[in-house]
């Protein structure tokens, strides 16, 4: 990374939006602040506040003093163009998404899946337990888990993705050199220790203000395919992030909650009004996304050893084999079973209508 794309990011007045552009009209931005003001005015034309801070080069110096910084704790600074960057934020479609991440931690931005948890900070038992349990079983796809870091159900999810040996990023709405809230400063240690990562927009030194964590929220809705709002007030944080991801035509879901319960309120709302998808376990999120996963195949196994209970002893024999063969013909039955051959036949119609076998072209039979 060097100065001039950090310093560009400082310019008062110039938004994401224009930078990508300058970006494009102006590769080598080495070169922009080597501009006179009148050259930078064919640029920016009438704002005297963008070309006065590029042509004094006022936020080169702030730049170079955060790369020293970020450079001393190890601080990664990820502009847009980096193939590292997380690639979902350039694929939002939204104009203000960020051009340069700060981010503490080696954790892969840019997994296969990628699922953020929200909520309300004052969580019910109810709240965490379905939160622990989501992503315990979100852990047999390997999702990347995103989330805010802060009380309730954002440390929840973090806190199970740990717990499952899941990666997860907590999104910060401040720098990097303050952990808010405080108590969370051994949750934020063991998410960077256990190959998970701390990022945010924001330079270090950059107070926390309230008008950042709504901002904030883009970014975890923008690096998610899929937000799930596990507990969630009438209006509140997490509601905003499921609004924003909406307009990213990213995937929303919703836990269902008691009637008339604050804290499920929110929720209820986003599914009544068909804003989310009510989600009762990973299974519903999987299903939805069209991810194929190690979850699946253990409920249909599951659910088969639960059939398998009821087959009288020729069938089993007959799934047995299936078992063990993967494909076989009547006749390859016939020979291995030692039944004969109409009263197999009888048992395949048995097992077909059970949904335990499927036929398949050239009259080979496999289990369902």
């Amino acid at each position: 990374m060097n100065p001039y794309l950090i310093a560009l990011t400082l310019v008062p007045g110039l938004g994401p939006k224009s930078i990508r552009q300058l970006k494009d009209l102006c590769p080598d931005l080495e070169q922009l602040f080597r501009m006179s003001a009148s050259e930078l005015k064919e640029i920016f034309g009438t704002h005297t506040g963008v070309i006065n801070s590029i042509a004094n080069k006022s936020t080169l110096a702030q730049a170079e003093t955060i790369l020293t910084e970020a450079e001393k704790y190890h601080i990664r600074t990820l502009f847009f163009t980096d193939p590292a960057y997380p690639q979902r934020l350039n694929a939002a479609g939204c104009e203000d998404t960020p051009v340069l991440l700060y981010t503490l931690g080696e954790c892969d931005l840019n997994m296969p899946h990628s699922v953020a948890l929200v909520g309300t900070r004052k969580a019910t038992d109810y709240g965490r337990t379905t939160t622990a349990r989501l992503v315990e079983e979100l852990g047999a796809d390997k999702p990347l888990i995103v989330s805010g870091l802060a009380y309730g159900i954002d440390t929840a999810a973090h806190t199970a993705a740990l717990d499952n040996q899941l990666a997860t990023v907590a999104v910060l709405g401040h720098g990097l050199d303050i952990i808010y809230p405080s108590q969370n400063r051994g949750l934020a240690k063991r998410i960077v220790d256990q190959g998970g990562a701390l990022l945010t927009e924001y330079p270090l030194h950059t107070d926390i203000k309230a008008t950042n964590f709504p901002a904030r929220n883009r970014i975890i809705a923008a690096m998610s395919d899929a937000t799930i709002v596990v507990e969630a007030s009438e209006r509140g944080g997490a509601l905003i992030t499921a609004n924003i991801a909406s307009s990213y035509f990213r995937e929303v879901f919703a836990v269902p909650g008691r009637l008339n319960d604050p804290t499920s309120e929110g929720c209820n709302n986003l599914i009544v009004n068909n804003k989310a998808i009510m989600i009762r376990n990973a299974g519903d999120l999987f299903f939805q996304m069209g991810w194929k996963t190690t979850f699946d195949k253990q409920r249909r196994k599951e659910q088969q050893q639960s059939l398998f209970a009821t087959l009288n002893t020729n069938e089993k024999a007959i799934v047995d084999l299936l078992e063990k063969n993967k494909e076989m013909t009547l006749d390859e039955i016939e020979l291995q079973s030692g039944l004969p051959l109409p009263k197999i036949a009888a048992v395949m119609v048995e097992l077909e209508l059970k949904n335990v076998i499927r036929c398949l072209p050239g009259r080979l039979y496999k289990l369902s």
